[in-house]
């Protein structure tokens, strides 16, 4: 029986609750999915969890703005719960509408002051973009991306994906502790602007994480590149180079970056909680 045990939070309107399970599932964990309602009426605490996953979806139908009435739901009736699951040092993973949560709730970029210092707006373009994107980075501080190659390739399907901050203090912060996990990026590693970046996100932002490194927000969705077959050139890989697969590796064999980072959450736990 695995022991990481994760909650895969959802709501109305939540919709990539099933892969994201999968996902964790396919790392070794056991998840479950569970209501926020659950949690909100006591009928089930965060204390049975190792990791919190808040999957993409359009959580209450995207009502006021994405994420937004979920995030309240977390800021003033989970408070906290949260803060002693983070205190005991768990981890946490927020994928496109679940990034949304996250930094409206005021998880991130910071997670002591429940203080919102960032967003998730309207696409530039005004539409929503549904498409696989290359992404460079990872910061070195995140344990979620531990192994990942320099180049990673993710598909996003999102309309309020511009990530902003609300000052620029908040932005140097994020440079000076490393929270910028993933930029936006063209096939060779360059930052570029649209239709690289799907979303004008300043600094061409794709995810963030805190200053421990535990909890993790992104837009690109890791859960949708599992498998080998998933990517949209699974037939022409005879290359690492240019194929756009951008695999890591594990006991030498071909990993799809999206199933390492729910692995690498997986392993912290296993090691350290």
């Amino acid at each position: 029986m695995p022991s990481t045990k994760v909650c895969v939070l959802r709501s109305a309107g939540t919709n990539c609750d099933q892969e994201t399970a999968a996902a964790f599932s396919l790392a070794g964990a056991r998840a479950e999915l569970l209501h926020i309602n659950s949690l909100v009426s006591g009928a089930r605490t965060l204390d049975d969890f190792h990791i919190l996953a808040l999957p993409g979806g359009f959580s209450y139908g995207d009502d006021i703005a994405s994420g937004k009435i979920f995030a309240n739901e977390l800021r003033f009736k989970l408070a906290d719960a949260l803060r002693k699951f983070i205190d005991e040092g768990k981890l946490i993973i927020g994928i496109c509408n679940g990034f949304q949560i996250l930094v409206k709730s005021g998880l991130l970029p910071g997670n002591k002051q429940w203080d919102q210092e960032a967003s998730l707006i309207i696409n530039d373009s005004a539409k929503f973009e549904a498409r696989w994107v290359y992404l460079t980075g990872p910061a070195g501080r995140c344990v979620w991306t531990k192994g990942l190659e320099k180049i990673i390739y993710l598909p996003v399907a999102h309309g309020e994906g511009k990530f902003v901050t609300r000052d620029k203090d908040v932005l140097n912060r994020l440079k000076k502790n490393k929270q910028i996990v993933f930029q936006y990026c063209d096939a060779q590693g360059k930052i570029s602007g649209y239709p690289d970046n799907p979303n004008g996100s300043l600094e061409s932002i794709a995810g963030i994480t805190d200053s421990t490194g535990r909890i993790l927000g992104l837009m690109p969705h890791p859960e949708r590149h599992i498998f080998s077959a998933q990517h949209p050139r699974n037939g022409n890989l005879k290359s690492k180079s240019g194929d756009g697969l951008w695999l890591c590796q594990e006991d030498g064999k071909p990993l799809p970056p999206g199933l390492q980072i729910f692995k690498n959450g997986v392993k912290y736990v296993k090691e350290k909680l």
